[in-house]
């Protein structure tokens, strides 16, 4: 597996930075450390407060312990207020998780069909690099292959050992030479 690092430089490479800021305009990041200034009325025990204030608050509260594919967008004017005067934003665009919402790691293929799936939708590409005239089987495999990539080997031993919260036992371990 790639870095985060590495995969961030892909992603600025490969899809550019905003012009005035110079920021990338994808980027993967880690949901529980990502923060942002909101303009909030209310404490974080519920308490309504006489007046609105500026917080710094977790971005993702509803994104627990993943991956996020972040895109940079204008806010827009009607949100600004909420956001502190911020013009613009990293929003999320993909979360890398299995359909249990198990973590799985972001991997170049799986994240650059994402972003051209993006493209797509918006008119801007097509996904014709993405259709061959091939066999039914060999689409199906391909299929399969992207399907893996983007949703990972579902299964607790893998993301065990991915996350190194579990240990590989050799076959010959115990065996006296």
């Amino acid at each position: 597996m790639e870095s985060i690092e590495t995969l961030n430089e892909r992603l600025s490479e490969h899809f550019g930075h905003d012009s005035d800021t110079n920021d990338p305009i994808f980027r993967i990041v880690w949901s529980e450390e990502q923060f942002e200034k909101r303009l909030v009325s209310y404490t974080d025990s519920g308490i309504q407060l006489l007046f609105p204030e500026v917080r710094k608050v977790k971005k993702y509260p509803y994104i627990r312990h993943l991956y996020v594919l972040e895109r940079l967008v204008l806010v827009p004017e009607d949100d600004r207020n909420e956001l502190a005067g911020l013009k613009k934003s990293y929003e999320p665009i993909w979360t890398y998780c299995d359909g249990e919402r198990n973590p799985v790691p972001p991997i170049w293929t799986a994240t650059k069909f994402v972003v051209d799936t993006l493209y797509a939708a918006l008119g801007k590409t097509s996904m014709a690099n993405y259709v061959e005239d091939t066999s039914q089987e060999e689409q199906e495999r391909r299929i399969a292959k992207l399907h893996d990539e983007l949703f990972g080997n579902e299964t607790e031993t893998t993301d065990a050992l991915r996350y190194r919260e579990g240990i590989v036992v050799p076959s010959s371990y115990g065996d006296k030479q």
